[in-house]
């Protein structure tokens, strides 16, 4: 346990001074390498490294990132804004619903809180703020409604916890599929609170010929999903095939359907897609040496231990591991929380009993409660310069969305139906 805490604090003291996660995880682990087992064993790190980040399942990252960022710049987000429009614009407080509803719609897209924002945020929130919406409210609403993003199937935090866990990424995403949609509904119900505290306005009446007609304009977006996710989930494919898949359908509906993609927004969209991955598959290697050495020592096998003496009640262990993870949320980006820390408790959370799928899902909205909780907050940071807006005049109004997806992670920690129902119906 000493030296775990050692090598954490470690890690969290370089990362305080500005060093790069990755280049923080290396240094640590190569320190903690070379002072147990000496210069002797430097040759090895490299190729431990390098296993890290070969693993087959990780390949569904890059692929899902790059099928995210070819379907945006091939107008599949205006296409959503509208029909979410045409269905929840009636409501007051309208731009509101609408933004939740399209990230409802964008999540089983992307897979990624940061691109939900980014592609809905920047047409969402200065709609908003012209419609009188205060900017810290256009802002929080953006914001949270794009941790819709990891929750809602394909969700790249979820591919990386079951290659973390080794366990099924499939039955993964099905459990995010009912706390993702209670939790949509949840933020719409908060929306709709602060708007009517607003006097914020309707869009427009509802009309049924407006409904269809952007549902007829929107028909392949919605299509996209129900093609990969279906593959997926009816074992045609692996989600890294759904992954390939889903870079493939972007491509045909962005330069064949919508004709809308062009080699200069191709060309950004494979960037984009390459540095998100280069980012994440980086923080795997260099984590690999870390999580290498804490199981040469038998670190995880002791925090069990050292837990178990304390509690071997499930839902106190739940308990305890829902503060860590909302804390690490807090300092740590979701990729690097799972990489570094989900090997680590995995021991634990077996030997409490408890179910590795259902533990993934609770540390998934942990770590997108996180994205929304200063001062790192990843997803509130962009919300917050897209709306120009102070970060803690935002936080002061997303406390109220926070709350929703906190109440979230209590109903899917404590009955754990909520996200495992639909997996025992179809998978066990």
């Amino acid at each position: 346990m000493t030296i775990m805490l050692l090598l954490f604090g470690a890690v969290l003291a370089l990362v305080l001074v500005n060093v790069p996660i990755a280049v923080s995880l290396g240094i640590v682990a190569l320190a903690a390498m070379v002072s147990s087992h000496g210069i002797a064993t430097l040759p090895n790190l490299a190729l431990v490294a390098y296993n890290g980040a070969t693993n087959f399942p990780l390949l569904a990252i890059p692929l899902f990132i790059l099928a995210g960022a070819i379907m945006n710049a091939s107008g599949i987000s205006h296409r959503l804004i509208a029909f979410a429009s045409s269905v929840f614009g009636w409501i007051r407080g309208g731009l509101a619903q609408v933004s939740i509803g399209a990230s409802m719609f964008f999540a089983e897209i992307s897979g990624s809180a940061v691109a939900d924002i980014a592609a809905l945020g920047s047409i969402l929130i200065p709609a908003m703020k012209a419609r009188g919406y205060p900017a810290p409210m256009a802002a929080a609403v953006c914001s949270s409604a794009a941790t819709l993003a990891v929750i809602i199937p394909p969700s790249i935090p979820m591919i990386l916890y079951a290659v973390m866990a080794e366990t099924s990424v499939v039955q993964l995403f099905v459990a995010g599929i009912v706390p993702g949609v209670l939790g949509g509904l949840g933020l719409m119900g908060v929306a709709y609170f602060l708007a009517c505290r607003y006097n914020l306005p309707r869009e427009e009446a509802f009309a049924w010929k407006r409904v269809r007609s952007t549902a007829r304009e929107a028909m392949w977006a919605f299509l996209l999903p129900v093609i990969i996710l279906g593959g997926i989930f009816g074992g045609v494919v692996t989600a890294t095939e759904g992954a390939a898949l889903a870079v493939v359908a972007a491509l045909f509906v962005g330069l064949v359907i919508y004709r809308e993609l062009d080699l200069a927004h191709l060309k950004a969209a494979v960037i984009e897609g390459g540095v998100q991955t280069a980012v994440v598959m980086l923080l795997v290697a260099t984590s690999g040496l870390l999580g290498n050495y804490l199981t040469e020592v038998q670190a995880p096998q002791q925090l069990a231990k050292a837990v178990s003496t304390f509690t071997q009640n499930k839902w106190a262990v739940l308990a305890l591991l829902n503060l860590l993870f909302l804390l690490l949320g807090m300092f740590l980006h979701s990729a690097a929380a799972i990489i570094l820390v989900v090997p680590v408790v995995m021991p634990l959370v077996k030997a409490a009993g408890i179910d590795p799928v259902h533990f993934g899902l609770i540390v998934t909205i942990n770590l997108g409660i996180g994205q929304q909780t200063p001062p790192v907050a990843s997803v509130l940071m962009v919300a917050s310069s897209l709306a120009k807006a102070s970060i803690w005049e935002v936080t002061r109004v997303n406390v109220w969305f926070i709350g929703v997806l906190v109440a979230t992670l209590l109903l899917v920690t404590y009955v754990p139906v909520t996200g495992l129902g639909l997996v025992q119906l179809f998978y066990r």
